[in-house]
């Protein structure tokens, strides 16, 4: 897809923040940094900044500060010259491991953007597979949740499952599994083949409750990775981005990590033989917590004990005790757990805020 050259750059001045923001905006993945004549510095791609937020380094960081900290390597951007063919552009790409090749003109300035997907079939699929976990009573939403599952709540005019389906097939995801236990007959009447919504639903019936992961045992494994997530979620995360650091970190299951503060609502007393080395007064302590979304290679898929109950931790503690690499993916983007009615109502706040910015 060709992007305005505009969109694409940004200079060393800039933030991490605005390095998404342009990041966000083009839709390649990149922004490329460049000084006051166009000339290529560097490069911050998406995997940079959610590295640079699991690193606990602030998004108002200056990208002059994040270029200086790249291994020796990755210092100098790969780049090649305009009108350079495609075929040894890809080789490159290859060769480099990398997924974008800035092209400068003759005095070495930034003339366009060469990216995987220049080279990659024409297609909008994801090739990835998808689980909705959507079996829970949700009891406590209830009265809610008395004659209706959690998914089928409506957020504005639709239910929220609905609006969960809609961005997996604007991902280019559109083969889907619905975990069910709690009422299937209501989410089944109202999706059914999942063709109306331009999707492909089977249902995995649980007939007793088998944990976050033990519903996925159930499916049949699949030749693609899998993205699992409950089916309670809002979220605006890119799946996309996603896989691409799922593969970069060669990681056989990835979990989704949202950044969550505590404050402690009094003065912390630091002691040491008796005596008082120090006093904070509530402090703040941040954490990465679990957001409810996975991305599984066949192989950690397989690992999952058929019609036994299993959580995610406990298939991620199986995965870290034999070896295997899991990654985390930080979340810079809207997510919203339904999981109480504050939270349910903040859905509905959230869904007119969007739906009156749409229309101004």
């Amino acid at each position: 897809m060709k992007v305005e050259l505009a969109r694409l750059l940004i200079s060393p001045t800039h933030t991490l923040q605005e390095a998404a923001a342009c990041i966000d905006s083009n839709s390649q993945g990149i922004a490329l940094v460049v000084d006051g004549e166009r000339h290529l510095i560097g490069t911050v791609v998406d995997g940079d900044i959610r590295r640079a937020m699991l690193s606990n380094i602030d998004l108002n960081t200056l990208v002059s500060e994040i270029l200086a900290r790249k291994p020796a390597h990755y210092a100098v951007p790969v780049s090649a010259p305009l009108g350079t063919d495609p075929e040894t552009l890809a080789r490159l790409m290859k060769t480099r491991s990398v997924r974008h090749v800035p092209l400068l003109d003759a005095e070495g300035r930034v003339a366009g953007l060469f990216t995987v997907q220049d080279v990659l079939p024409k297609s909008t699929e994801l090739g990835v597979e998808a689980v909705l976990m959507a079996g829970g009573k949700g009891t406590r939403l209830r009265p809610l949740t008395e004659n209706m599952p959690k998914p089928m709540l409506p957020v504005g005019d639709r239910p929220l499952m609905e609006l969960v389906v809609e961005q997996l097939r604007a991902a280019g995801i559109t083969n889907i599994n619905v975990t069910t236990h709690y009422l299937p007959e209501k989410i089944e009447s109202h999706f059914g083949d999942g063709s109306a919504f331009g999707v492909n639903i089977r249902y995995v019936p649980e007939d007793q409750p088998l944990g976050t992961a033990g519903g996925v045992g159930l499916i049949e494994t699949p030749e693609t990775p899998l993205l699992v997530m409950n089916g309670d979620l809002l979220t605006d995360l890119d799946f996309r981005a996603m896989l691409d650091f799922h593969r970069e970190q060669k990681a056989w299951l990835t979990v989704a990590v949202r950044q969550y503060a505590l404050t402690v609502p009094y003065g912390v007393v630091e002691s040491e033989g008796g005596f008082v080395k120090g006093v904070t007064e509530k402090p703040s302590l941040n954490f990465f917590v679990n957001a409810g979304i996975y991305l599984l290679e066949p192989a950690a898929h397989r690992l999952i004990p058929s019609g036994e109950r299993m959580d995610m931790p406990d298939l991620i503690q199986k995965l870290l005790g034999l070896g295997h690499p899991v990654a985390s993916f930080p979340i810079r983007e809207y997510w919203l757990d339904i999981g109480q009615h504050a939270d349910y109502q903040r859905a509905q706040d959230d869904f007119n805020a969007r739906k009156v910015a749409q229309t101004e």
